[in-house]
């Protein structure tokens, strides 16, 4: 029992680890590198051209929504030009969808903390009741990693062969409106993030992600190293 309980704890900690480096790496991803990323995607797909705006009017638009996201500001009235015009670029359904999305982003920052909690606590207990706690903690990861990349490379090979369809089925998950269905004609957030923007967007997720996940293994596999070498002598 008392080994069951051992490794219980290592999972639950490890699978909070990994929830952990997963949110942190969707946060770096969109928020690490802003103008330098958005500006790139932008280029990418001819953005520009398709709202007929300036790159720093759009980057003024774009840091307005991020930081709208973030929480340091409270609403989504941002005034900029567009096609030579002043104007307000956010429409009221364009309002109502980045309100959702701001709720995703702050029930993600929830969820990290949480995580960040329940990982502490399953530490701290694994600490005190085994004396082996960090070969345990690292074969408990390692188990746990193993386990999540085999879960994460099904998923993105499902994704991969259609990901608009499954880009619907999310929507579908995470909002409980229409509101996401934007008019291109009418909207300009769908313009100036189309469709493969969020697919580069995924894979920059994936590889922060898959960085992270190693670095992790590499410290496990270093410890489990230094046991063994450790029982030898």
């Amino acid at each position: 029992m008392k080994t069951f309980i051992k490794y219980l704890l290592s999972f639950v900690m490890s699978i909070s680890i990994i929830f952990i480096m997963l949110i942190s790496s969707v946060q770096i991803a969109v928020y690490g590198d802003i103008d330098g990323y958005f500006k790139n995607e932008y280029t990418k797909y001819n953005v520009l051209d398709e709202v007929s705006m300036t790159m720093d009017d759009i980057m003024y638009v774009t840091h307005e929504m991020m930081d709208y996201l973030d929480g340091k500001r409270d609403d989504l009235v941002v005034n900029t030009t567009v096609n030579g015009v002043e104007r307000e670029f956010f429409s009221t359904r364009e309002k109502l969808h980045m309100e959702d999305v701001k709720n995703l982003f702050v029930g993600g920052k929830n969820i990290r903390f949480i995580c960040i909690f329940i990982a502490v606590i399953s530490g701290l207990i694994l600490v005190f009741i085994c004396k082996e706690y960090k070969k345990v903690m690292a074969k408990g990861f390692l188990f746990t990693s193993a386990f999540i990349a085999v879960i994460s490379a099904v998923v993105s090979l499902i994704v991969s062969t259609n990901f608009t369809k499954y880009f619907v089925i999310f929507h579908n998950i995470f909002f409980n409106n229409d509101l996401w269905l934007l008019d291109p004609k009418v909207d300009l957030l769908i313009n100036i993030v189309p469709e493969p923007f969020f697919i580069d967007t995924a894979l920059r997720i994936l590889i922060l992600f898959g960085i992270m996940a190693v670095i992790g293994i590499a410290i496990s596999v270093i410890i489990l190293f230094m046991d063994s070498r450790r029982r030898i002598v």
